[in-house]
């Protein structure tokens, strides 16, 4: 396929999934439907998760720097901040172009090349996955019961013993294949799983590794607390369990790699998750719009300011490094 095609088929396919999933979501919900449970929602808590929101963005700009300590770089916490929400804005455009984005705002306002900040940025990622790992462990371990449960009402233990069985071995396979095949897709394999054990190590290796696990699961916690405080703004859920909530915001985290910044896909997702738990359609899907919608009006907001304000904070230092560069 043609490169260019290719670009242009990036970008432009997560933009028409999103348009579909939205009118597929106003095919279950109409909008003025829709639009009531906007009007009738608490706000209070709707506000509260949007605070816990913002902690997390936060406590992400400051977490970067203990990786960029290390590597002899001591990066303004402002600069780092708007970095962050500038990233966020820009994947809402052109997906992943955000993480690029934002090793470039280092690059221009502190100096830091951009592989190294852009390295920096792969080994958080590393360590957001791994959390990630952790939170779907503890949610099978906690929901066992129920998912078991659910399995055998719509299998019986006969196909989900074989499809175990069938499982493990292809997993068998699989790693056999992926350990000595000399193909392309292997070796990418190969890679990827190297450097993700090089960057899991690289996290121990750190001066404050602690304080960096310590603000890696803070900024999970975070964001799972914004997703169940704001299922108290509809009434409609107010006695949703909280295995639910969890399937729901695992569900919805994937959906964001989707669609840029999960529009159309986040509120599906959701309800996706909450129909296993025999929640009505109309308030999961309200619920996934409103989740959706408050947490995108922040990140807006902030990744607008921060680009507007980017170069005004670091006006001085721009004509400092100018002037630097002309008596060199």
């Amino acid at each position: 396929m043609n490169p260019s095609i290719k670009k242009y088929l990036k970008i432009l396919l997560p933009i028409l999934l999103g348009v579909f999933l939205i009118w597929y979501s106003l095919s279950k919900v109409p909008l003025t439907e829709l639009l009531a449970y906007f009007k009738n929602a608490n706000y209070s808590w709707i506000i509260l998760g949007m605070s816990f929101g913002l902690l997390s963005h936060l406590s992400r700009a400051y977490r970067w720097q203990f990786l960029l300590e290390p590597l002899g770089y001591k990066v303004r916490l402002s600069n780092s901040i708007m970095a962050v929400f500038a990233a966020y804005l820009i994947n809402y455009t052109i997906p992943r172009a955000g993480e690029v984005a934002r090793a470039s705002v280092l690059t221009t306002y502190e100096d830091v090349p951009f592989e190294k900040g852009f390295g920096t940025i792969v080994s958080e990622r590393i360590a957001d996955l791994l959390v990630m790992v952790f939170i779907i462990a503890i949610t099978l371990f906690i929901q066992f019961d129920f998912i078991y449960q659910f399995f055998v009402e719509k299998f019986n233990t006969l196909h989900i013993a074989i499809g175990l069985i069938v499982l493990s071995v292809l997993a068998f396979v699989g790693m056999n294949f992926i350990k000595s095949s000399k193909t392309t897709f292997a070796l990418k394999i190969r890679t990827f799983v190297s450097g993700l054990l090089e960057g899991v190590l690289s996290i121990f290796k750190m001066k404050k590794k602690w304080a960096f696990i310590g603000h890696t699961f803070f900024i999970w916690s975070m964001y799972i607390a914004m997703f169940y405080v704001t299922s108290f703004s509809l009434t409609e859920l107010d006695n949703i369990p909280f295995g639910a909530i969890l399937i729901g915001f695992i569900s919805a985290s994937f959906s964001i790699a989707a669609t840029n910044g999960g529009i159309g896909s986040y509120p599906i997702a959701v309800y996706a998750a909450f129909s296993l738990f025999a929640i009505p359609e109309a308030p999961s899907i309200a619920f996934g719009w409103i989740v959706w919608t408050s947490q995108t009006l922040l990140l807006v907001l902030g990744g607008g300011l921060s680009l507007i304000l980017l170069p005004v904070f670091n006006k001085n230092r721009s004509v400092k490094i100018s002037n630097n560069k002309d008596e060199v």
